[in-house]
């Protein structure tokens, strides 16, 4: 009976995953209650997922990678090797390599989001299509996560596996021999071949060529006879009908922004007014306002000393997700606004203000640039195009860079645990002030904590309930007749597929169980199992839902669903066809 609840527990969980409409790491802990509840995970295990070494060195992983960012590595690294003006195989390669070798030693989103604006500003230089720059830059941040043991969560989950099966964790650079392999072989294809196969998507020269500003933003003025004198903003606006927004007012040659509609309007004054033709035509009607002549429409009209303009893309675990500026209140409580949203490479007509946010959106904001960076990290959305406004503030690369290499040597070396290692480097950090306690709590990926703090005993019960191996032997039941090698290239096939479709550290937790099974039943090693099960957790190459890079740049790229088969598919097949022999040479059966 605890197979049937566990199996159909499985099923649904799966199904909801892919399905997307819930969070996963609700999804899982829902999974993870309902077994509880019915008897399959005893009571006192629920939660130990949470107080496993995994969780632990994944949260430390992205603090010491918040750290490097700050202290400004990436940017002093893509300053020497990026320069504009080289060849498209030379651009895609230098940048995918980068994005690789950073992407080993900290997150992959967070990789991805210090080198998007870099990929954008050598697209926008050198004349080349961002289509071809994004996808394998987010392709590279994979690739260069299966290299070490902190690259990626899924490496984590398989050591923490290893552990539990009666073995010693993998080390911090275990994976790295065939990790590092499939990833130069990665690098190379995506280099060579691979952005060949992409769409040609022009690239825009300028944010104003994204968005076409001056289209819909107007200067009204208000006649001295007006009966909107001594009127707030708000009911300006009001009177648009929900679909007009007041973005500045121009008042004795001076201009002040708006971000919050209590200012009352004088007579003379210039209202900056963003709004489609249909309720500008509306409005001009209803409040007998005249059109004012002006020859600097567009964004000279909406920044100041510090006012500024941002683009920036909506992360998949951001708070905007599902939600609309009017939920959010973005003006009030966050002291934006919202000009323009675009997605999929086309800018959005229909009502902003009532328009639920997607993950991949390109925003155009107005904000102060003293809090904007602020605002945008608790709303979750990363910056897309390199601008004065900087997110990062340098603190000593030097001082950031020993402090890891530091945590690097003691784990390699044994002196201690990989867990033990990074949090002493995270902390080592706050008290060196290369980072604020709140940035470092701000910087943890909490979803993915849940997830595997909800997912652990699942997968745990998994093989403790014999689940585990009665999937695995019904995979040897099948291939009877196929040679233990071939049976490890189905096991590292199905995980790729499967994180095409689910998280790759969900993936990870399904897969480990039932490799070890395999791994028994065929009575081999389990580590050559285990290590395909990492390098095909982190191969979400086909769909732009397997990962969070892929999600990210599908926006910005103007990326269709089946774009990503053009690349991913064809990368697989390297992945598989050099990935199975270093399996077995370094990771003998």
């Amino acid at each position: 009976m605890d197979l049937v609840i566990l199996f159909s527990v499985l099923a649904v969980t799966l199904m909801l995953f892919v399905h997307g409409r819930w969070r996963f790491d609700l999804v899982a802990v829902t999974a993870l209650l309902v077994l509880v509840i019915a008897g399959t995970i005893k009571p006192e295990k629920a939660f130990s997922g949470f107080g496993e070494p995994a969780v632990i060195t994944v949260a430390a992983v992205l603090v010491v990678g918040r750290g490097l960012q700050n202290a400004g590595l990436v940017d002093m690294v893509s300053r020497w090797v990026l320069v504009p003006g080289g060849r498209t195989v030379l651009q895609v390669g230098v940048l995918t390599l980068l994005i690789a070798v950073l992407s080993a030693f900290m997150n992959n989103v967070g990789a991805l989001a210090l080198l998007m604006p870099v990929a954008v500003r050598v697209a926008t230089k050198s004349n080349i299509p961002l289509s071809r720059l994004l996808m394998p830059l987010a392709f590279g941040s994979l690739l260069g996560g299966m290299t070490t043991l902190i690259g990626t969560p899924p490496n984590i989950i398989i050591a923490n596996f290893r552990a539990q099966s009666g073995g010693e964790p993998f080390g911090l650079f275990a994976f790295t021999p065939v990790g590092v392999g499939v990833a130069l072989a990665g690098v190379a294809f995506v280099s060579m071949v691979g952005w060949r196969l992409l769409p040609r998507r022009t690239a825009p020269a300028s944010p104003q060529e994204v968005f076409q500003i001056q289209n819909y933003i107007t200067e009204v003025r208000v006649p001295g006879d007006s009966g909107w004198i001594g009127k707030l903003v708000q009911e300006v606006e009001q009177a648009g009908g929900g679909d007009l927004q007041v973005l500045a007012l121009i008042r004795d040659q001076r201009r002040i922004p708006i971000f919050a509609g209590y200012s009352s309007i004088q007579s003379n004054d210039v209202l900056v007014i963003e709004a489609g033709p249909d309720a500008l035509r509306q409005f001009l009607d209803s409040t007998k306002m005249e059109l004012a002549e002006s020859k600097e429409l567009g964004e000279k009209s909406l920044t100041s000393d510090d006012v500024g303009l941002m683009e920036v893309v909506v992360i998949p675990d951001s708070l905007m997700v599902g939600r609309t500026a009017d939920n959010l209140n973005l003006r009030r409580w966050y002291g934006v606004n919202l000009l323009a949203v675009a997605r999929r490479g086309a800018v959005l007509q229909e009502r902003l203000s009532r328009t639920p946010f997607r993950a991949g959106d390109i925003l155009l904001l107005q904000g102060r640039t003293g809090s904007l960076p602020e605002t945008l990290a608790y709303l979750g959305c990363l910056p897309l195009w390199e601008r004065e406004l900087k997110l990062g503030r340098p603190r000593g690369v030097a001082l950031a860079v020993g402090v890891f290499a530091g945590a690097v040597a003691l784990a390699a070396t044994g002196v201690l645990s990989a867990p033990v290692a990074l949090v002493l480097a995270a902390a080592v950090m706050l008290l060196l002030r290369v980072l604020t306690l709140r940035e470092a709590y701000a910087s943890i990926d909490w979803p993915i904590l849940v997830l595997l703090g909800a997912l652990i005993p699942v997968g745990r019960a998994l093989q403790e309930t014999g689940g585990a191996q009665l999937i695995a032997d019904g995979v040897l039941h099948v291939g009877t007749a196929l040679p233990p090698e071939a049976t490890l290239a189905l096991v590292l096939v199905a995980t790729m597929t499967l994180s095409d479709v689910l998280n790759n550290a969900a993936t990870a937790v399904l897969m480990a169980p039932i490799a070890l099974g395999i791994a028994h039943g065929l009575g081999t090693s389990a580590d050559p199992f285990l290590m395909a099960v990492a390098i095909g957790a982190s191969c979400a190459f086909l769909t732009p839902i397997g990962h969070q890079s892929n999600t990210l740049v599908m926006g910005p790229g103007g990326y269709r669903f089946g774009d990503y088969w053009r690349m991913g598919l064809p990368l697989e097949l390297v992945v598989v066809v050099v990935g199975m022999p270093l399996l077995l040479w370094v990771w003998p059966l």
